[in-house]
This record gives C-alpha cells, structure tokens and sequence, in this order.
C-alpha cells in the first residue's frame, strides 16, 4: 500500500493486517501509549460537562408563586422586561407597575443589573414567568435592614403613627417600632406613666410626620419584627461627632451653639455633637453670680474656643462680649414703670425669667405674679406675658418685671379714661379706689392723672390753687405740688359725698 501524506500528519498500513487498524505516525513514537490515554481522560471530562450543562438546561429552578429570587436583567423593552432567573425562559416583568422615580423606576434600570423580584406565576400559558419588583422590594427593604443591624449603622425614618406604648415609623415600607423607653426627649416620669398619660400621650402625638435618627436593636424577619432605638442613635451619634469635634476644633476658633445645660460654676454649650464648658468667669462680663442670670437654656450663642483636651474628651468656652452687648443701652430703651411683653424662658423656685427682647430677660419673682393667682398656672415656658419694669441695673445685667404692677395699674388706666371721657362723679370715685388700692399694694399713685382727670381747664386748677393756698397745711409748697396735692384730695372728696349721698338716699327700689 502507498502512503500518503497530508501535511504533518501522515498514514501507514497498521503492523497487524489482521486488524485493519490504521495508526498514527505519534502512535510510532509513543510506544507505552501514554498520548493515547491522556486523550481519552480529555474525551471523557468534557463529555461530562456536555452533560452537565444539558441537564442545568433540561432540569431549571424550582420555582414557586410568591418566592422572592434574585434575577439579571437581559433586555428593556418600553412595556415589559425580561429577567433571567435560571428558567427555560425569562420572566416577565411589567413596566407599568414601576414606581416613577427612585429605586426601581425605568431610569433607574440597566442591562446586567440584579434586581430581587417576586413570584407571581411561575409559568404562563406562553411560558414566561410572571415576575413583580413593587412586591419584591419589601424583601429587598428587610435585606437592607438585616445589614443595617449587623453593621450598627444609624437610618433616619419617618414617624407616621403611635400608641400607649411608643411611635410606629416607616422604613422605606417596613413598619418599625420604637418603644416609649427608647424615645429621647421624654422624662422618666414620662416613661413611666406610659402612653396612657394624656400628657405623654399628647408628646407623642406631637411627634407624628417628625424624622428621627434611629438604631435597629432587634430585627425578626420572620414575625415582621422590627424595634428601634432613638437614644441609643442619638449617643452613638454625639460620640462619633465628639471625635470629629475634638479633631476639627482649633483655639481661638469661633462658632455657635446652644446652651445645653447651666450650673453653679458655668454654663454647657452644645458645638453640635460635643459639649463644651464655659467656666463662670468666662462669660464676658462681671459680677455674676450664676449663669441663669444671663443664660437660659436653649438660647443660641456665639462662643470662642479656648482650649481641646483630646485625652480628656474636654472643651473649654468662652462667651463672646457681643452676646451681651444689648445691655449697654438697655436703661437708654426702657424705663422703669413701662409696660412690655416678655416670654417666659425658664421656671426657677423663686419665679420665673422672661424675655423681653433677644439677650434681655428679667426676673418675676413670686412676689409679684399676684395674689390669688396660681404661679404654675401662670408662669409657665413660652408663655407671653404683660409685664411692667419694676427696676433696671445695667451694671449687674439685672431686670425685675411684675405681673401683678402691670394688671392692676391696667384697670387703674381703663378707670382714668372713663374719667377723661365724661368727668362723673362715679368714675372719679372709681379712680380714687383704683389709686387707693395700689398704695395698699404698694404701688405709687400717679397723682399727675388724677390732676388731669378732675381738672376742667386752667381756671378750675386756679381756683384749687388758691383754695389750697388759705390752707396752712399746704403753704411752703411749690406751686405744682400744691395742685397736685388738691387734685388727690378733691377726688378723695367727690368719693366721700358720693358715698354719703348713697347712704341718706338709701338703696334704690329695683
């Protein structure tokens, strides 16, 4: 037989002609066969994986309605999706039920992405599976907050309900609970009484449409069980932007804050995250014998920074002299006897501050709320009073206001008008209790008014004038004191016949 040649390859009669087996010229060279058996180990291994791929095709995903799988978007046509989740065919996803912007809206979705979608046939009659993303994003929003926890992390939700035992807050659809114990701004009485206290209960209504930073402390996917906490954020929180505070704060550097808490040796300020201390003597004036004199809490003030103590975890303050500047003028702006309008900033044992102005409050001592009248009902915070000044030290950044001066000169005032107006006798007498009355109080009667109220012109007062003047008593007065001295003893008089008249004449027949 010939041989031929074909290239590098060429053929040979087999040595055994009983065979009839051709033979490759490698097999010549190869004479233990090893080429031959390392070629069907490869025969063999890919014929394995032909059969495993054949049987991933004929054998897909068990699938069933109301499973929540993961899927790779393979194309976006304007009315459907398709989403390869491991089945014969794609699934379906409808676009219409997209939500119009954010997570899973149409242009928020790409080839290639991997989206979590829900279940809802597992085959239709054309052989897609019909798929969900709006059902899936619970689940997806449940993964989230599994991480969330895992990894302490702070979210912010929404607080959309409460009851007797805490706020109910929305978390991109997963209802989360935080209980009363782990809400911040409510006391410990608060806590304890329970949402069952119509003043808790009204601080929790209160609280409703707010946002707040929260911490996921215990999640149960499960039982749809979510609990949150409000302090445990808030701490957390405070501590990480301490460390920023500490790092980022330089001496002699200006910023604001507000006045956290006050004590006998100074005033706390809150930099927004740390607290720091603005000792008694660094408050920028003198002669103060405790920050509530000049502070109250919550006020927002520009302080200078002093000194950062990294180790310690320590801050040290100084109030601004422009925080009290408004002092300086205050005894040219008001006077004392004026009638202004304050708010109560702060409740002390002894009365209460009010502010009349930003930087300018005063004390109302309970002395001077009334009798009669119940302080607590009364002096109470952000309450907006009328107040009239009893005296004012701009040395010592000192004010004292009245509220009972200020109601009973009021009706004083009201009696004066109704004298100017029509000059009875009734109304002077009126006048003439009213003024009575405030020297029983212990307020100064104004005697100018009740010179101009009893007074018909310049020949009326002449005339009282010269009458006073036959009066040994009155004689050595000034002449403007001597008519201010008859004007309050002519009212004194009209009173008398007044009630003399009344008593003759006798009670009148109904």
């Amino acid at each position: 037989m010939q041989v031929q040649q074909h290239g590098d390859l060429s053929t040979k009669p087999a040595a055994n002609l009983i065979s009839g087996r051709v033979q490759m010229m490698t097999e010549a060279n190869d004479p233990q066969g090893q080429l031959n058996n390392h070629s069907e180990e490869v025969e063999e291994i890919n014929q394995n994986e032909m059969e495993a791929l054949l049987a991933a095709s004929t054998a897909p995903t068990n699938v069933k309605r109301g499973d929540v799988v993961e899927g790779v978007i393979v194309r976006i046509d304007q009315d459907e999706i398709l989403v390869d989740i491991g089945l014969k065919s794609e699934g379906v996803l409808s676009t219409k039920e997209l939500p119009a912007s954010g997570y899973g809206s149409f242009s928020e979705l790409h080839l290639n992405d991997k989206v979590l979608v829900y279940v809802i046939q597992p085959e239709s009659s054309e052989g897609h599976a019909v798929l969900s993303l709006k059902r899936a994003n619970t689940e997806r929003q449940w993964r989230i907050a599994e991480d969330q926890f895992k990894n302490n992390e702070l979210l912010k939700a929404k607080v959309i309900d409460f009851n007797k035992g805490g706020l109910i807050v929305d978390i991109a659809g997963i209802r989360g609970f935080v209980p009363i114990s782990q809400i911040l701004n409510l006391k410990r009485e608060e806590v304890a009484a329970g949402g069952e206290n119509q003043e808790t209960a009204a601080k929790l209504q209160s609280m409703k449409d707010k946002e707040l930073q929260l911490k996921i402390i215990e999640i149960n996917r499960a039982r749809n069980r979510l609990i949150l906490s409000e302090r445990l954020a808030v701490q957390e929180w405070r501590q990480r932007r301490r460390e920023e505070l500490l790092d980022e704060l330089k001496p002699n550097e200006v910023r604001k804050g507000v006045v956290s808490n006050l004590a006998n040796f100074g005033a706390f300020v809150d930099l927004g995250g740390a607290d720091g201390l603005v000792h008694i003597s660094q408050l920028a004036w003198s002669r103060v014998n405790h920050p509530s004199e000049v502070l109250h809490v919550g006020q927002e003030v520009e302080v200078q920074v002093l000194s950062v103590d990294k180790e310690k975890k320590k801050i040290a303050l100084s109030i601004k002299r422009a925080e009290v500047d408004p002092w300086t003028t205050v005894g040219q702006r008001y006077t004392v006897g004026q009638l202004v309008t304050g708010v109560v900033t702060k409740i002390a044992p002894f009365g209460a501050f009010a502010r009349i102005e930003d930087g300018i409050e005063g004390l109302i001592h309970l002395s001077e709320v009334g009798s009669g009248v119940d302080p607590k009902a009364v002096l109470q915070e952000g309450a907006q009073l009328q107040l009239r000044i009893l005296r004012i030290d701009a040395e010592r950044r000192r004010l004292g206001l009245s509220l009972r001066q200020a109601d009973e000169l009021d009706s004083k005032e009201a009696a004066q008008e109704q004298v100017q107006a029509d000059g009875s006798a009734e109304a002077v007498a009126s006048l003439a209790s009213s003024e009575a009355a405030s020297v029983e109080a212990g307020v100064a009667p104004s005697l100018e008014s009740l010179e101009h109220t009893t007074s018909k012109g310049k020949g009326e007062r002449r005339e009282r004038q010269e009458r006073s003047n036959e009066n040994s008593i009155l004689r050595g007065l000034p002449a403007e004191d001597v008519g201010e001295m008859t004007a309050m003893a002519e009212a004194f008089r009209a009173a008398a016949r007044q009630r003399s008249s009344k008593e003759e004449n006798g009670p009148t027949e109904q």
